[in-house]
This record gives structure tokens, C-alpha cells and sequence, in this order.
């Protein structure tokens, strides 16, 4: 595997156990015998940042070659 295919991965690797820690953090905050609607707000607000986190980091890769 080449440098470049390694950075990859884990960026890759790190962004998904980013977007897992805060969804436990969110059920875990927010947690009533199940999620409240402020949780679902607080997910939809992760997902939000995971997908704008994952496409500055890819433009950046992009731009880094």
C-alpha cells in the first residue's frame, strides 16, 4: 500500500470513529428511556457535521496532490 492510499484510510478511519463518538455522546446526553426530540435534533446536527467534515477533509486531500 502507498503512502497516499494510507492517509486515505485513515482520515477515512478517524472520521467515522468521530461521527461514532458523537452520536454515543448524543444517546448518552440525551438519553429518556429513549431519544428525546432534542437528541433527534442533536443527531440530525451530527450527521450535518460528519458530511460537511468529510467533504472539507476530501477537498483538502484533493487539493494536497
Amino acid at each position: 500500500m502507498d503512502r497516499d492510499a494510507v492517509v486515505e484510510a485513515v482520515v477515512a478511519f478517524v472520521g467515522v470513529a468521530t461521527l461514532a463518538a458523537i452520536i454515543i455522546g448524543v444517546g448518552v446526553a440525551y438519553n429518556d428511556s429513549g431519544l428525546s426530540a432534542d437528541g433527534g435534533l442533536a443527531l440530525v446536527g451530527a450527521i450535518a457535521f460528519f458530511i460537511v467534515l468529510m467533504t472539507a477533509v476530501g477537498v483538502g486531500l484533493s487539493r494536497r496532490y
